[in-house]
């Protein structure tokens, strides 16, 4: 009897431990705190849903949806740790230290901000972890020759040549055209990156460069550089800010009642929920760059129904920032999947091998397949604009959904 009650109690310790063993930790570390909390709130609830997809069966056109878990590890599920870098760069590093060396992750995702990522990104290089990076687009971090560095979203280089593709084929509808641009932009390694490759494409499609202003990341005044901007007689003003130095750029242009022709964002702060929440129909009429919009619906319906589950579950629609930390997480985790394996170069080397196409997306790319650079090379922006209060695609013109307003409708206008 005794010997019969060692063997039952063997048997069910030995399957509490391949329980526990068959879930899987993934670091993500996002600003929670700090003065882009609202984005990174949005992030994690994305990372939240994309969590409950990959260990539920869903009906969707999606990496690891029609299964519990991971099938190549038998059905082990993942727990995806959330930690707070507050926006800074060494706060970033010392959570990639603590989430790789006491939580035992198997990979690391994140960081939203370039300057961070840059930081943590170094840590999981050390420890030979993969890290996969969903919304950073410094193009520089893909330039280091990191052995585990991987990044899905389209960098700055592509999405400041978008810039100027979309002013060459809008100048070809109009008769007056745009020839000025100037480049404001913050002095993190984000908008560093934005102002060399704007620069390097204005020229190169032919625009003149009548300013370039720079400016403190998290300013309390914006006043003398927005005045050098309205100076400088630029029909184009081309934005580089996180959440709420957008939201001071926009209040300070109405302050002194400067309305140029045109404002196109370099996303970030300007597609970020906060704005529109905290500028109302203030924020109307701006474009920027996206990655993601939600009248993509109307050629993807997949779109819709991932929003309809984000907007159930935390209150309001996805952006392109939810989108693309949405996606990363699918990635990292179909990675491991496809490895069948938790050994960090297994998975390496299947993300480097890593290939799926577009229609398995939410996002308006031909695929995820990463260059030599590990940079994802099937990845493309869109230019949206903000009008009462929604987001549209307005270029490229044949996704477009709305035609663009312009010029930028007067303060006095409205």
């Amino acid at each position: 009897m005794k010997r019969s009650f060692l063997v039952v109690f063997f048997i069910v310790l030995f399957a509490a431990s391949a329980a526990k063993a068959e879930t899987l930790k993934i670091g993500a570390i996002y600003p929670l705190t700090g003065p882009a909390a609202t984005t990174g709130k949005e992030l994690a609830d994305a990372i939240k849903l994309a969590q409950e997809i990959i260990n539920n069966k869903h009906d969707f056109n999606l990496p690891l949806a029609k299964d519990e878990g991971l099938p190549n590890l038998k059905g082990a599920r993942i727990e995806v740790i959330v930690a707070d870098h507050q926006g800074k760069p060494d706060v970033g590093l010392a959570e990639a230290e603590r989430l790789i060396t006491e939580e035992n992750v198997v990979a690391l995702i994140g960081c939203y901000y370039s300057s961070v990522t840059k930081t943590a990104s170094l840590a999981a290089e050390r420890h030979q972890k993969p890290f996969l990076n969903p919304e950073s687009t410094a193009a520089s971090l893909t330039e280091r020759g990191f052995k585990w560095f991987f990044r899905t979203t389209p960098n700055d280089d592509t999405f400041s040549e978008n810039f100027f593709q979309f002013l060459d084929e809008l100048n070809k509808k109009m008769e007056n055209k745009i020839k000025k641009v100037a480049i404001f932009h913050e002095n993190t390694d984000f908008g560093e990156g934005v102002k060399d490759t704007e620069t390097k494409y204005a020229k190169q499609y032919g625009f003149e460069l009548a300013a370039t202003i720079s400016y403190s990341a998290n300013s309390s005044s914006l006043d003398s550089e927005v005045q050098k901007i309205k100076n400088s007689g630029a029909e184009v003003v081309l934005p580089a800010s996180y959440v709420s130095d957008s939201i001071l750029f926009m209040k300070t242009i109405k302050k002194f009642n400067y309305a140029p022709s045109m404002i196109l964002a370099m996303d970030a702060g300007f597609i970020s929920g906060e704005f529109g929440k905290s500028l109302g129909a203030d924020g109307d009429y701006i474009l920027s760059r996206e990655v993601w919009a939600l009248d993509l619906a109307n050629k993807k319906p997949m779109v819709a129904e991932i929003n309809r589950l984000y907007k159930e579950r935390f209150g309001k629609d996805m952006n392109g920032n939810s989108a693309r930390t949405f996606t990363g997480l699918l990635t990292i985790a179909d990675a491991i999947n496809r490895a069948g394996s938790t050994e960090p170069e297994a998975i390496r080397k299947t993300l480097v091998g890593y290939s799926i196409p577009g229609d398995q997306l939410i996002m308006p790319w031909a695929g995820i397949q990463f260059n030599e650079k590990q940079q994802n090379e099937l990845g493309r922006g869109i230019v949206v604009q903000l009008v009462d209060g929604a987001y549209s695609t307005v270029w490229p013109f044949d996704l477009a959904s709305r035609e663009i307003v312009h010029p930028f409708v007067p303060w006095d206008k409205r």
